[in-house]
């Protein structure tokens, strides 16, 4: 089975930084790409930003210029680094991952932007 662990979230003031990681481990193949979703309670859940195997990387509007995605295809990690973070930003954040064999979701984890 393959599962997908994320990091912790936190608290963090506005304008501060967090860097959260997703780490994949089990039996798979191939990855075609990893991202981030974000869902907060009453809200639609939303795309924040996505690296595909080709390299190719897709932000959220909301976010760009700000949160920054990374990946370590050695440890099959992936990293979201977040900076100048606004209330607007709290969220459950989930790790996703695509494989050829299904889509894989992290636990999720909680951050929280104060003003």
């Amino acid at each position: 089975q393959l599962q997908l662990v994320e990091s912790w979230g936190g608290l963090v003031q506005a304008g501060g930084s967090l860097r959260l990681s997703c780490a994949a481990s089990g039996s798979f193949f191939s990855i075609n790409a990893m991202g981030w979703y974000r869902k907060d309670p009453g809200k639609q859940r939303e795309l924040v930003a996505v690296i595909l195997s080709g390299g190719t990387i897709n932000y959220a509007d909301s976010v760009k210029g700000r949160f920054t995605i990374s990946r370590d295809n050695a440890k099959n990690t992936v990293y979201l680094q977040m900076n100048s973070l606004k209330p607007e930003d709290t969220a459950v954040y989930y790790c996703n991952l695509r494989n050829m064999r299904a889509i894989y979701w992290g636990q999720g984890t909680q951050v929280t932007v104060s003003s």
